[in-house]
């Protein structure tokens, strides 16, 4: 029997590869994402693999996700693998220079949209006593970086609930687990800039950053482990990239 995966913020990115790659890879898939149109497209790829139903709302929508997630069918209502994704970075300004905006954005997309998604999950997972978690947090989550202040404690908040999930759910036979990227060439950069697509490019210039596909590989390969394996916590980075602000610009590998 197929198993159902649901993934949010599959409109782009990291979201949009992993949707591919368990699709192709008999998954059904619950797409997740805030631009219909997008949805729709990837609803039209996807589908000549597996069956889809997707999902549009904003994570930062409280009553949105609860309505969405409940609004479900019984084709897929059992959700087997939660891929919590959905995420941004805004700006990358000292504390002092932050923009309010900014930060709401950040934690109520980054550590609320996670929560909230989780929450109108986790009971269906309780009572079929199986599931399996992955939350994607970032290299920022483990180390801070000058500059990168609200997004830091975004992810690292993302870091201490992948602990704690992990631990609450333990006794339902629940597995729970994050994936945190390094430096990886998505739209990620251009949101955080602002649409500043020069900005955007040099965060990436002299090096082979990650591309989305490498992370949903990753991610495939740890849904996809027997039920008694659970890779709980995995950092990922480029080989130029050694920590979260010593990346060398010089090898282009």
């Amino acid at each position: 029997m197929s198993k159902t995966a649901l993934v949010t913020g599959a409109t782009s990115g990291i979201g949009r590869a992993t949707a591919r790659i368990l699709a192709k890879n008999n998954y059904k898939i619950i797409l997740c994402g805030r631009r219909e149109d997008r949805l729709k497209e990837l609803d039209k790829e996807l589908s000549e693999f597996t069956e889809i139903h997707t999902l549009c709302f904003d994570v930062r929508d409280k009553i949105a996700v609860f309505e969405s997630i409940n609004s479900l069918s019984s084709a897929f209502s059992k959700i087997d693998v939660l891929i919590n994704n959905a995420g941004n970075a805004h700006g990358l300004s000292p504390i002092q220079d932050g923009n309010l905006d900014d930060w709401d954005a950040m934690i109520d997309i980054n550590v609320k949209g996670l929560l909230y998604v989780s929450k109108a999950i986790i009971p269906q997972m309780i009572e079929q006593k199986s599931g399996h978690i992955i939350n994607i947090g970032s290299i920022a989550g483990k180390e801070v970086y000058p500059n990168g202040n609200v997004y830091c404690a975004s992810k690292y908040a993302v870091d201490a609930l992948n602990k704690s999930m992990r631990m609450d759910l333990n006794p339902y036979g629940i597995r729970v687990g994050a994936i945190h990227p390094g430096m990886v060439e998505t739209e990620f950069s251009e949101v955080r800039f602002k649409g500043d697509k020069d900005k955007a490019n040099n965060t990436y210039k002299g090096l082979k950053p990650l591309i989305a596909e490498d992370i949903a590989d990753i991610i495939h390969f740890v849904v996809s482990r027997p039920y008694h394996v659970n890779i709980a916590d995995l950092i990922v980075l480029p080989t130029a990239q050694a920590s979260a602000t010593i990346v060398n610009r010089s090898l282009n590998i």
